[in-house]
């Protein structure tokens, strides 16, 4: 990735938000979305562009979960592991996925396809176990069920 272009991107999102320094997070979700994590040279021109420290900067993305300083793959696989989906057996879940992508929690496919990560609570209790693919819910997810899945983002099928 060039960082001219980071740099001019980068540019483009914080002049979007009229250069206010209260709307850091939507520029930093700006710049996640655009990158799908927040590239180093995004963050140092965020905090040129805004004038405030880059630690601060830093400070925010690093306190945050959504944000991640490390890239990730075109799909963010979030598998949920809060309470109910954790009884409805979510770690089943979790190890077919480990075993389907060939990575384990916290990597990314060498394709870059997808990342795969563990969450505490995605709010669909009643829909456990549940795993978020691309923003997309899969409710009452067995094993049996994630290759259809994984196959058809990776063909682009995803609703």
């Amino acid at each position: 990735m060039k960082k001219a272009k980071v740099e001019a991107k980068t540019k483009e999102i914080v002049k979007k938000h009229g250069r206010d320094k209260t709307s850091l997070i939507a520029i930093l979700q700006d710049i996640q979305e655009e990158y799908n994590y927040l590239p180093k040279e995004a963050l140092c021109a965020v905090g040129e562009q805004l004038e405030i420290p880059i630690s601060r900067v830093y400070e925010v993305a690093t306190f945050y979960n959504s944000f991640s300083l490390i890239p990730r793959g075109r799909y963010l696989v979030e598998v949920c592991a809060g309470t109910a989906c954790h009884v409805q057996g979510a770690f089943n879940l979790m190890d077919r996925l480990q075993r389907d992508l060939e990575i384990k929690r916290g990597e990314t496919t060498p394709d870059n396809m997808f990342t795969l990560e563990e969450v505490r609570c995605l709010g669909c209790c009643s829909l456990a176990p549940v795993v978020r693919i691309d923003g997309n819910i899969h409710p009452y997810l067995t094993q049996d069920g994630i290759p259809k899945i994984l196959r058809n983002y990776k063909t682009g099928v995803t609703k």
